[in-house]
């Protein structure tokens, strides 16, 4: 069985159709505000309901794939200077972008299965590297994702210890082409369509080995330093 959380976005739903067309997965059920059961990011108890359901189904997932999060939130767009920062759409990013996935693995981690090799894997981004951040700007956006990262590792780490036949990993996308990121994408920057994005992941997904639990890996494979 295979789950896609968030499977109404761009990069869900093409995650979804592409997973379901392949046929590699007895099942594959997708989950999102306008499913049912239905999943809000900022409703724990929504949460917590659709992994009651889906513990309920006949067999165990061995494939979870997040892949909310959303880059402009209310009307607020990336902040290019500290004087841009909002503290309430500060806090309305990490909700969605970091506090929603960890909810996410609280309730869905333990549904993966112990029998054969499992992988839950969460849409990160590579703007969320502290390493990597030579141009700022982006203030909640980064902090969000990098705030993901780290509920990433620490999860892994958890999990290793209750299921260590799991793998649980951060993953960037890449530039995908959808309405929210038109505006975002710079000249000489590939962008891809939601499609390709689906069949690159999903690419990583099939070669994660469980030493690379905890990571944080691009849509080729290599991984982004924290």
């Amino acid at each position: 069985m295979a789950v896609v959380i968030g499977s109404s976005g761009g990069i869900g739903n093409a995650l979804l159709q592409t997973l379901t067309r392949e046929g590699g997965y007895d099942r594959v059920i997708g989950l999102s505000r306008s499913s049912d059961p239905s999943i809000e990011l900022t409703k724990a108890e929504t949460i917590e309901a659709a992994a009651g359901w889906l513990g309920r189904q006949a067999g165990e997932p061995c494939l979870v794939i997040d892949a909310t999060g959303a880059l402009t939130l209310d009307g607020h767009r990336p902040e290019k200077s500290w004087r841009d920062l909002d503290p309430a759409a500060m806090a309305r990013s990490y909700a969605i972008n970091a506090i929603g996935p960890a909810l996410i693995m609280k309730s869905f981690l333990p549904l993966l299965a112990r029998d054969q090799r499992s992988v839950f894997a969460t849409l990160s981004a590579r703007v969320g590297s502290i390493s990597d951040n030579h141009l700022g700007g982006w203030y909640s956006y980064r902090a969000a994702k990098a705030g993901l990262n780290q509920i990433v590792r620490s999860a892994s780490i958890e999990l290793v210890r209750k299921n260590n036949a799991a793998v649980c990993v951060a993953l960037h996308p890449g530039t995908v082409r959808t309405p929210l990121t038109e505006s975002f994408a710079k000249s000489g920057l590939e962008v891809q369509s939601p499609e390709v994005a689906a069949e690159r992941l999903l690419q990583v997904i099939d070669g994660l080995k469980p030493e690379q639990s905890g990571g944080f890996f691009d849509h080729q494979g290599v991984s982004i330093p924290f």
